[in-house]
C-alpha cells in the first residue's frame, strides 16, 4: 500500500488539506489522512513529524526560490530591490495554485498553533533571506531590516488577496504593497527633514 508509489508527500499533503477544512484540523488524525491519500499511517510518519508539519509541505521549496531570486537579482538591485525580485517570484508560484492558497489560509487562520507554526516558517525563510542579502555584500542589520520586511510586505498582500474577493493577481498586489512601504519611508523621511 503506497509505500512506492510516486508522489507520496504531495498526496498526503493534499489529503490532509482537505480532511483539515473539512472536519477541522484538531479532529482530523494522521491514520485518516494517510487513508485518505491511499497510504499507511506508518507512511505518513516516514513523510511528516506530525500532522501540523503536512501543512507546510513545500516550504523548502518557497525558501530555495527565496534565495535563488535574490541572489539572481541584478547586481544594481539594492537590498529592497533584491527582496521585491523574491516577493514577485514567490507571488508568481502561490497564484499558480489559488484554491490551494485559500484552503491552507483557512485551515491556519483558524488555530493558533498552526499561526504559530506558520510564524516560525516565516521566521526561518526571512533568516535564509537575509544570508542570501548578506552574500550580496549588504550589511548584517540591512540585510534582516530587508528580509524581515518583505516577510511582513508579503503577509499584508497576501492577506488582501485572499480576503478581497476581486483582487488583482497576487505578484500585482505584491508591487503595489512594495510602492506603498516606499511612499511610506519617502513620506517619514520628508516629515523627519521638516522637523528638523
Amino acid at each position: 500500500m503506497g509505500r512506492w508509489e510516486p508522489n507520496s508527500r504531495g498526496r498526503l499533503a493534499q489529503a490532509a488539506l482537505t480532511l483539515y477544512a473539512e472536519h477541522g484540523f484538531e479532529q482530523t488524525t494522521a491514520a485518516e489522512i494517510a487513508r485518505a491519500a491511499g497510504l499507511t499511517e506508518r507512511s505518513f510518519f516516514r513523510h511528516f513529524p506530525d500532522k501540523r508539519e503536512v501543512l507546510f509541505y513545500g516550504i523548502e521549496s518557497v525558501r530555495d526560490l527565496i534565495v535563488a531570486a535574490v541572489t539572481d537579482a541584478p547586481s544594481s538591485a539594492g537590498p529592497m530591490e533584491a527582496v521585491g525580485a523574491a516577493l514577485q517570484a514567490v507571488g508568481a508560484m502561490v497564484q499558480d495554485t489559488p484554491e490551494i492558497a485559500r484552503q491552507r489560509y483557512s485551515v491556519v487562520s483558524a488555530n493558533a498553533e498552526l499561526r504559530e507554526r506558520e510564524l516560525v516558517k516565516f521566521a526561518g525563510i526571512a533568516a535564509a533571506m537575509a544570508a542570501a542579502l548578506r552574500e550580496r555584500g549588504v550589511r548584517e542589520s540591512a540585510a534582516t531590516l530587508a528580509a524581515e520586511t518583505g516577510i511582513v510586505v508579503y503577509r499584508v498582500a497576501f492577506s488582501r488577496w485572499i480576503s478581497e474577493p476581486g483582487q488583482p493577481d497576487l505578484p500585482a498586489i505584491l508591487r503595489q504593497s512594495m510602492a506603498e512601504l516606499k511612499t511610506l519611508m519617502v513620506g517619514q523621511l520628508e516629515g523627519s527633514a521638516s522637523l528638523s
